[in-house]
């Protein structure tokens, strides 16, 4: 086929709203969910936010962490009010690490805390220590108790106990997928990310780890500094328009947020995605909303592709065959 012959494909437009044939690149994680419960859902959340802080990306963070949602006492082990947390890193070493320091230093220490396994044992093969390293704060006064098999540590703290199940499976997760939104403007912007993540934390197995789930200073592989692994994605930075070699942006565009998505899968990670593409459409152009895109480094960061327009069409075919049913 000539050069002349060749096709570019056909642009996809849906309430205004521009998909790019393009994909998210997202790469192999491990990652294990906790539940944390309290005396009252206020010193829960206090100690979920705590475990959960300055994790919003592996570049500097060790972890990427998050709340994955609130928990009723009908939902957690002890029958009190719970969160169950998302921790992801990239290596089970790291993830170990991670998981000691964030619990120890946050949720062990916070009031009326306990803290459980939030996979079922034969989830994975692999598992991480919880309470079973914790239990040496007890000095010597912390003892075991085994129910149903699984064994939990009571350890005395000035309030009481701290219980810490003795051990949580880890998963090989996935790292990364996103959606870029390029908008007229900050106010549209900031209102379709927020109603994005709104609608992508209903679902189960995924965390956005950044600020509010949202994150205004993508990055690209490498940087004209050698101390610097990650720079700014210039591509899609508006202010750069006409100064950057190149642009993935036309003039109207005057903010772009991305969404970073984890997930304890890729069916997880999809599904987030369509979910937010979908939000993102329901708002339209008329509401600022010009394109959705993606970050990726040509496939050579991981293995995982999440392919915006695949993922949109799967979801319209579910629709359709949804109504179909109905």
């Amino acid at each position: 086929m000539s050069e002349a012959q060749v096709q570019t494909p056909a642009p996809l437009v849906v309430n205004g709203v521009g998909i790019d044939d393009s994909f998210a690149e997202a790469f192999p994680m491990r990652a294990t969910r906790l539940i944390v419960t309290a005396h009252t859902a206020t010193w829960a959340m206090h100690a979920g936010a705590a475990a959960t802080g300055f994790a919003t990306s592996v570049i500097a963070c060790g972890a990427e962490a998050g709340i994955e949602r609130v928990l009723g006492p009908e939902e957690t082990p002890d029958g009190r009010p719970g969160l169950a947390l998302l921790i992801f890193a990239m290596s089970s070493k790291e993830l170990a690490k991670q998981l000691e320091r964030r619990v120890g230093q946050c949720v062990l220490t916070c009031p009326t805390t306990a803290v459980y396994a939030g996979l079922p044992r034969d989830a994975s093969p692999d598992t991480l220590p919880l309470g079973k390293n914790l239990r040496f704060f007890g000095d010597g006064w912390q003892i075991s108790k085994m129910i149903d098999g699984v064994r939990y540590w009571r350890i005395p703290v000035m309030d009481g106990e701290f219980v810490a199940q003795e051990s949580t499976p880890m998963l090989r997760a996935v790292g990364g997928g996103n959606l870029l939104f390029c908008c007229t403007g900050t106010d549209e912007a900031l209102a379709v990310s927020e109603a994005a993540v709104a609608a992508m934390k209903a679902v189960p197995g995924v965390i956005m780890p950044f600020p509010g789930g949202v994150v205004r200073s993508g990055s690209k592989v490498g940087s004209k500094y050698p101390a610097l692994g990650a720079s700014t994605n210039d591509a899609y930075c508006p202010a750069l328009i006409g100064l950057a070699k190149k642009t993935e942006l036309t003039p109207e565009v005057r903010c772009v947020m991305e969404i970073v998505i984890d997930g304890l899968s890729e069916a997880a990670v999809a599904q987030a995605m369509r979910v937010g593409m979908q939000t993102a459409v329901d708002h339209g152009a008329a509401r600022g909303v010009l394109r959705i895109a993606a970050g990726n480094y040509g496939g050579k960061l991981g293995p995982y592709l999440f392919h915006l327009r695949k993922i949109w069409h799967e979801g319209a075919a579910g629709a359709a065959g949804q109504g179909a049913r109905a």
